[in-house]
């Protein structure tokens, strides 16, 4: 069956031949056979869901103009509050919250139609690259259910990319809707800082978290971007920037657009089959009348230890509050003292008690200007490297990753490899650039190869032609 899009729900509401309640049904159903396997969702909300279907179902019958994501049925990673939904993170800390109030995304996405169908797993407060992190086991990527589907936003890009859901919400902090997004073989898109806003977010690290989508197309990414995009009085970093038409900048020509090629991400370390396909893609966009550009991106190297620093200084600080007494696990004991401890040592998992650990060690007395400083003053350098690309060429395009989803268990035990998988997607995370990993071909089977293209600050719609472009090209079959 092919898979439904956001305009293929919506012509089919209008011209009464499903209606928004079967949808939904539909969703479950296929949610039902396959999550037992997949582990992608970790709890549902059905009646929240058929209710938000029987009002669309309403309009429709009464002729109603129907809201751009009429009756499409979306996934919201577990790391984003809704309201009376529990949202854990996919941690034991947090099992049993349910959030008094929706993020500002999930508002947005209701008020467009949209129905949400539950939250799906992740690594435990979005810390991984393989969603092995979650407390509640790891997901499997339903390309091949041996490998990881990618972290930390793993179960969102499953759900989609096995059809439970049409779209998701995911969050990316160093990677984490896009890797996924490339393991599983569906385009992912991690907006600018501040494009979208964080209000709702239960945050990792607060300078470098983001909100983006996963979905089956380009056109699809863009149509739920334009809906969670712009400014929102409840958080301070979001932008006052311009939203652009997305979807009517998808159709624009992308002859004659200057494609910047970093030597820098091509190094060794990178599976051959990837770069192959990486390669192939590269020449598809040539085909297009796209110019390549080689440039330098000289701080890269230092790209994974700056991110190892900032994020785990800012989760050290954001993770204070997870003490047992305002909300979430408690594991009562004579002292105040002692309860704080067995309660953050019973709540928190290994990979979030390492990165706290790591965090408060930076930021501590006589080694915060050895390390936090310096690893702010690389992001400086690292988005300076941006700064100057963007001089020369309109996009820059690499890998994704560089290998495909690798075997769960694989690099469970060491944990520094498995940091070193996130080498060309941190650094737009520390430039505040946004970027989208396309489907680039297969490799070894059926293992999806993705290839990621980044704009400049608010740049969206240049991203999103060149990404629209390349995967009505057939880039995804490469």
């Amino acid at each position: 069956m092919t898979p439904w899009t956001v305009s293929s729900i919506r012509d089919a509401l209008s011209a009464k031949k499903i209606s928004s309640r079967e949808l939904v049904s539909e969703s479950y159903k296929r949610i039902e056979s396959r999550n037992s396997e997949l582990n992608a969702f970790l709890a549902l909300c059905p009646e929240r869901a058929y209710a938000q279907a029987d009002k669309i179902d309403t309009m429709a019958w009464a002729g109603d103009m129907l809201p751009p994501l009429a009756g499409v049925p979306i996934a919201i990673k577990d790391v984003i509050s809704s309201r009376g939904v529990t949202t854990t993170c996919g941690s034991k800390i947090l099992q049993n919250y349910k959030p008094p109030y929706d993020a500002t995304a999930v508002a947005r996405l209701e008020a467009a139609g949209a129905i949400i169908l539950g939250k799906t797993n992740c690594d435990e407060f979005a810390m991984g690259s393989s969603n092995e992190n979650s407390a509640y086991g790891p997901v499997k990527n339903p390309a091949a259910t041996d490998r990881v589907p990618g972290g930390s936003s793993g179960g969102s890009a499953a759900a989609v990319a096995a059809g439970l859901a049409v779209a998701a919400l995911g969050t990316d902090t160093g990677g984490s809707i896009r890797q996924p997004g490339s393991f599983c073989g569906i385009p992912a898109m991690m907006p600018s800082y501040g494009r979208v806003s964080r209000y709702g977010l239960i945050a990792f690290a607060s300078s470098l978290d983001r909100i983006g989508p996963f979905a089956n197309n380009v056109q699809d990414v863009a149509t739920i971007l334009q809906t969670i995009a712009g400014r929102d009085p409840n958080d301070s970093t979001s932008t006052t920037a311009h939203v652009p038409d997305y979807s009517a900048e998808l159709h624009k020509s992308v002859k004659g657009l200057r494609i910047g090629i970093p030597k820098d991400y091509f190094a060794e370390g990178m599976d051959s089959g990837v770069r192959q396909k990486v390669e192939s893609g590269i020449e598809l966009l040539k085909k297009l009348g796209c110019v390549p550009v080689e440039i330098r991106m000289p701080h890269t190297d230092y790209a994974i230890a700056a991110y190892y620093i900032i994020a785990t200084a800012e989760a050290s600080s954001n993770l204070a509050r997870y003490d047992g007494v305002r909300y979430g696990l408690r594991v009562d004991d004579d002292s105040l003292l002692s309860m704080y401890r067995k309660t953050r040592g019973a709540g928190f998992g290994p990979e979030v008690k390492r990165r706290i650990v790591l965090g408060t060690y930076v930021l501590s007395a006589g080694y915060y200007d050895a390390y936090y400083l310096k690893g702010q003053k690389v992001r400086t350098l690292i988005a300076r490297d941006f700064h100057e690309a963007f001089s020369k060429a309109d996009v820059i395009v690499t890998p994704t990753s560089p290998v495909p989803a690798f075997k769960l268990g694989e690099r469970t035990s060491d944990p520094l490899q498995m940091y070193l998988a996130d080498i060309y997607t941190v650094t737009g995370s520390l430039a505040g650039v946004p970027g989208i990993s396309v489907p680039c071909g297969r490799i070894d089977g059926n293992l999806p190869v993705g290839l990621q293209i980044f704009g400049p600050a608010f740049g969206e719609a240049k991203v999103l032609r060149l990404a629209h472009a390349f995967e009505q090209s057939g880039g995804a079959s490469l």
